[in-house]
């Protein structure tokens, strides 16, 4: 199979980018390595893959590389996902993630593309809402700038399957970590606190520790999207997670558990909550396990020990 991931630079893609390759199959990347890293893939690109620095919102460019790599299946990573400053400047946000994915659909349908499977937000997504854990069959009510344009986005998904008959799925992710997070980014929580813990610092919380996300292995993710490409049925939205809450104090617990540390020498600093924000994120994952066949069943202390060992590794190597 011929396939190509869009942010395959980033966080997740990367991750995918070197299961698909361990697959055997032909990979090709887009990524503007605005926040992705070329780092993360220099193992793929020695073992075969391709890069081209193109960002989404060039349409011509990226209808180029897919007319030149003619992909089967498209795994549509590249995104804003910097919930504040989505808020901030909602327009900058929506050319990314808006205009940007229908740069991709476009691209897809012109060059014939079997599957195209979407990342969008389990967590962002529905909004505030009162149904716990959340099903798919809930309206989706973004808080932040950034849920409301990956609402549009999956929504121009749906338009292209009607018009077009282009195959596509969409996979609303909950809260992801795992090695290659970036510590010093803006999104990511644990990847955020692990290196605080191995710079000898405290973690700051903001609010008061008891807002829950359902964090979801990268690991899991990557086999989430492969089950959504394989699938001849996967059609509309799926979420993915492990359709369990986990408040932020329990992170830092997990953290402590993993790394071998005490509560009186790994204590969190606390601020006000900031706006956008949810209290709570739990998602119902029923769909994905009937249809899809996908669980995620990374423990949590388990996955928080993989990003401290990447993230030791990498100090290391420095």
């Amino acid at each position: 199979m011929r396939a190509l991931v869009t942010g395959g630079a980033g966080f997740i893609g990367s991750n995918l980018v070197d299961a698909l390759l361990d697959r055997g199959e032909e990979v090709t990347v887009i990524d503007d390595l605005s926040t992705g890293r070329r780092e993360n893939l220099d193992k793929a690109l020695s073992r075969g893959a391709s890069l081209h620095e193109v960002d989404i919102r060039d349409a011509s460019r990226v209808l180029e590389v897919f007319a030149s790599e003619r992909p089967e299946a498209v795994f549509h990573m590249a995104a804003q996902i910097d919930v504040r400053k989505s808020i901030e400047d909602p327009a900058w946000d929506a050319g990314i993630n808006v205009v940007g994915t229908i740069n991709v659909l476009e691209a897809a349908r012109a060059s014939d593309v079997r599957r195209l499977v979407n990342t969008s937000t389990g967590g962002a997504i529905y909004g505030e809402t009162d149904v716990m854990p959340t099903p798919e069959t809930v309206q989706p009510l973004p808080m932040a700038a950034y849920g409301q344009s990956k609402q549009c986005a999956e929504q121009y998904c749906g338009w292209y399957s009607r018009l077009y008959g282009l195959s596509t799925t969409t996979l609303r992710y909950g809260n992801v970590y795992g090695p290659r997070q970036d510590p010093s980014g803006e999104a990511g929580v644990i990847a955020i606190f692990a290196g605080r813990l191995l710079d000898g610092a405290r973690p700051i919380v903001y609010g008061d520790g008891r807002a829950t996300r359902d964090y979801t292995f990268v690991g899991d993710i990557v086999a989430a999207n492969l089950a959504a490409a394989a699938h001849p049925q996967a059609h509309g939205a799926y979420n993915v997670g492990t359709g369990r809450e986990s408040s932020v104090l329990d992170v830092i617990d997990a953290l402590r558990e993993a790394a071998g540390v005490s509560e009186h020498d790994y204590q969190a600093d606390f601020e006000p909550a900031r706006l956008g924000e949810l209290d709570r994120s739990s998602l119902d994952v029923s769909r994905a396990h009937a249809e899809l066949g996908f669980t995620a069943d990374t423990p949590l202390v388990d996955g928080v020990r993989a990003v401290l060992e990447h993230q030791r590794a990498e100090r290391a190597a420095q």
